[in-house]
């Protein structure tokens, strides 16, 4: 069996258990924050004073992290280069009542998460993981990876007409899943059950943020393995290429002229407004303290903010072999391509010709090929964190992110050459 000429097999290997590990924003911030701590970086606590010293640090807060590493020397007003990503997801979330159920099936209650494609959550084996808030405040990761739920899909015998007219999910009744058998639906009793799971004393968890997730683990794909399908690659693949990038340029040896940033925010999928998202101040706040713990002034602030550079990396469309006509006619990414640049010219994305410079330098110095794309003009375009990180702090931004299909299903699809391909990338736009 053959393999791609530029398939680094380990990295697609370590980005698999990345996946598999981080079913919710919570495990998978977690999980970089172990892996930031074993290249050295130490966390900081927010409500600690911060000293200016040289080294790696990282800030947590909820389903979001910031991480930054200081090089020897680095004057107040020396400029950042920041890659942005998001750790959430796409899915089914647990409701404040999540006790439910009917005519002898016990049931979860929940809610939408973003704009998932909901027919790839029908008739899969689900497990549920998130956080539980304690009596004390404090939080416990909870993730039970084995089937537990399951949305069944109705027979076919009793809906014919799902062959000519499609599929018509209602989002409040056709989503719930089913967990077991009974007809006394007792207050309660899913809490009760993670707690006990979980090892945590009855009554101990008073708030909850729990989804569901598929318990299918990620796996390579087609003849000579050159696919990886997997969940939650929009965009923990990009989550997982910034922390490889940064822990790379930090302990790579080589001078950095700038200050590598890593910051993976929650709530991208929902609009980014919260205290953890790209559109609040999580962000500004490190990257202010940071200039300020060196012993800088406001104008070592502005100086250094006016030259800081941003990659947003998300996931993007391949060209699709069944929907061709719905992409651009000259711009048709494929998996395996190299990673792609996305350019919108009413701000959807926030590339303009001098970012893609920026880009294309950094992709010739790693010796990486890169793709663009933008959307059919018939078809409204997404969006990312890009214009949003670009307008609220001031700071050049450009959009980036590897090609994938079946974008927000329950298991999506990417070359597995990409992922390598986009932290090559990364690292030599961290370094400068």
């Amino acid at each position: 069996m053959s393999e791609p000429s530029r398939f680094d097999r380990g990295h697609t290997d370590d980005l698999m258990s990345f996946l598999a590990a981080s079913p919710s924003p919570y495990h998978a911030v977690a999980n970089a924050a172990e892996r930031l701590e074993k290249a050295g970086f130490r966390q900081v606590a927010e409500t600690d004073a911060w000293d200016g010293t040289s080294g790696g640090r990282f800030v947590l807060r909820g389903g979001a992290i910031v991480a930054w590493y200081v090089p020897e020397g680095a004057a107040p007003h020396t400029p950042f280069r920041i890659v942005g990503a998001h750790t959430d997801s796409p899915n089914l979330r647990v409701k404040p009542l999540p006790d439910t159920g009917a005519h002898g099936w016990r049931q979860v209650a929940v809610e939408i998460y973003g704009g998932p494609l909901l027919n790839s959550w029908l008739d899969r084996d689900l497990g549920l993981a998130g956080r539980l808030t304690l009596r004390d405040g404090t939080t416990h990761l909870v993730n039970v990876d084995r089937p537990l739920l399951r949305v069944p899909q109705l027979a076919i015998h009793l809906d014919r007409s799902v062959s000519s007219e499609g599929l018509k999910l209602d989002k409040q009744r056709h989503l719930q899943p089913v967990w077991g058998l009974g007809n006394d639906v007792r207050d309660g009793d899913l809490i009760a059950f993670l707690e006990a799971e979980s090892g945590i004393g009855a009554g101990e968890a008073t708030g909850w943020d729990l989804m569901v997730h598929s318990v299918e683990p990620p796996a390579y794909l087609g003849r000579d393995q050159e696919l990886m399908a997997g969940p939650r690659l929009d965009n923990l693949l990009s989550v997982h290429a910034g922390v490889a990038a940064l822990t790379a340029a930090a302990t790579g040896g080589e001078e950095l002229s700038c200050i590598p940033v890593l910051a993976a925010f929650d709530h991208e999928e929902n609009g980014s407004q919260s205290d953890t998202g790209a559109d609040g101040p999580l962000l500004g706040g490190v990257l202010e303290r940071s200039v300020f713990a060196r012993g800088g002034s406001y104008e070592d602030r502005a100086r250094a903010f006016a030259a800081t550079v941003c990659l947003s990396s998300d996931t993007g469309h391949a060209v699709h072999p069944n929907y061709a006509e719905r992409h651009d006619p000259t711009h048709h990414p494929r998996v395996n391509g190299g990673p792609i640049l996305k350019v919108n010219v009413n701000n959807r994305y926030a590339t303009d010709g001098s970012g893609r410079a920026v880009w294309a330098a950094a992709c010739e110095k790693a010796d990486v090929p890169f793709q663009s794309f933008v959307s059919n003009n018939s078809m409204p375009c997404g969006t990312t964190i890009g214009p949003i990180t670009a307008a609220r702090h001031g700071i050049r931004t450009v959009d980036v992110g590897v090609a994938i299909l079946s974008m927000h299903s329950a298991r999506e699809l990417c070359g597995a050459e990409d992922p390598s391909l986009l932290t090559r990338a990364l690292v030599a736009f961290l370094e400068g």
